[in-house]
């Protein structure tokens, strides 16, 4: 197949000025055996005829897919495009966190500066949208915050992006931290309050949910609460949280992260919390196995995130979403196509569904937003993780062989 090209063979163009008519040719959405043609106006797929000047991009036969979506990562934290970074040991969130601070002030690079090398990778691997967690503590003040502001605005042409204010060194626990989380809401910066295993780290259940929600409710922001807590400690947080969700209606705007104590409850006690979770539209995100079949059963939001990319915490991460779905198969055991298309769906529709997004499904009024990728179907694409040769979004492409289309940033200038 040749590389899809523009009809006047610019190769490193955006498709078209906004709100031009394209239409992509021979693609195979959802790796379907039939190629189509498929017209994109204003950012939005339509069943209307193609005007006779719409532009052309030919797919090759290509498998169009939607762009995924990261429900969690860490972009300030990264070390991504510089240097090798040796890491010690370490124990536990305290020592972890520590080492953060310390990679933060080794670093000759600025956060605005590493976080745009990975956001913008990002993108040139098909993702669409991410909620990034940006640290708040008086180590940083408010300087992670505000660099991935500074990318989310570089990049606002090819990626949405949710801010979290993250108190990654405990809430409570570190003085300042609490008056740091109202600074950044009141600056309009971010988009949810973040919080941190209120019990086993931070040991203050109540002051930390009581503050956090205090906040969230104050500002109109959600909340994404990082609980790695097991056992006892972790059922007791996700009860807390459900309580204060109802309490203060907030329905919709609460998320938990990792969640790892869902795997330690029985099938009476996990099929009771899952049907909280679903009455209240409190969404969960991944970056490891769950009890998937349960929570979808009871129409919980699931995301999944590749979390740290390179830096303290873990020497791996790519910010790949297909990477993490092809991981995904291969910790859950995916076997069949159908349990392999699912994990990519996993990245793309649940994940536009935690961040509020509408899904890609190629229908009249969907979003354009894909990628055309070599490949026989998707469950292939999932095992084999061929990197995009087309990254689209809202008919634009926003980047092309592993490279950022920097003439779609010029035309939205």
């Amino acid at each position: 197949m040749l590389p899809p090209r523009y009809d006047d063979g610019r190769p490193n163009a955006a498709a078209a000025a906004p709100g031009h008519p394209t239409v992509f040719r021979n693609v195979r959405p959802f790796g379907a055996e039939a190629p189509v043609d498929l017209t994109v106006v204003d950012g939005r797929f339509t069943a209307d005829p193609a005007p006779a000047d719409a532009r052309i991009v030919d797919g090759g036969g290509r498998v169009m897919l939607p762009t995924l979506v990261n429900a969690h990562i860490h972009p300030d934290k990264t070390t991504w495009g510089g240097p090798w970074v040796s890491r010690r040991p370490a124990e536990g969130i305290a020592d972890y966190s520590e080492q953060d601070a310390e990679l933060f002030r080794s670093q000759d690079r600025t956060v605005a500066e590493r976080a745009h090398g990975l956001m913008s990778h990002a993108v040139t691997r098909g993702t669409r949208a991410m909620r990034a967690h940006a640290d708040v503590a008086p180590a940083y003040d408010l300087a992670c915050v505000e660099g991935v502001a500074a990318v989310r605005q570089q990049l606002r042409h090819a990626l949405d992006v949710e801010i979290v204010a993250f108190p990654q060194h405990g809430v409570i626990r570190t003085p300042g931290t609490a008056e740091l989380l109202d600074e950044a809401a009141r600056t309009g910066t971010i988009d949810l309050i973040g919080g941190i295993d209120p019990i086993d780290f931070d040991h203050a259940l109540d002051d930390q949910l009581d503050l956090l929600f205090d906040l969230a409710d104050l500002h109109g922001l959600g909340i994404d609460i990082h609980l790695h807590d097991r056992g006892a400690a972790g059922t007791e947080t996700l009860r807390a949280v459900i309580d204060r969700t109802r309490a203060l209606s907030l329905q919709g705007k609460v998320t938990i992260s990792h969640v790892f104590c869902l795997v330690d409850l029985d099938e009476r006690e996990l099929d009771a919390i899952a049907a909280e979770l679903s009455g209240l539209d409190i969404a969960l995100t991944t970056v490891a196995p769950s009890p998937s079949r349960v929570l979808r059963e009871h129409g919980v939001r699931v995301g999944l995130g590749t979390d740290g990319v390179r830096d303290a915490w873990s020497p791996f991460g790519n910010a790949d979403m297909l990477h993490r779905a092809h991981q995904l198969g291969r910790v859950t055991g995916a076997r069949t196509d159908d349990e392999l298309e699912r994990c990519y769906l996993v990245g793309a529709h649940d994940g536009s569904d935690v961040l509020g997004l509408p899904r890609v499904d190629f229908t009249p009024g969907s979003p354009a937003d894909f990628v055309l990728a070599r490949g026989e179907c998707l469950p292939q694409i999932v095992v084999d993780t061929p990197p995009p040769d087309l990254v689209v979004r809202g008919g634009r492409i926003v980047a092309r062989d592993g490279e950022p289309a920097d003439a779609t940033a010029e035309a939205l200038r």
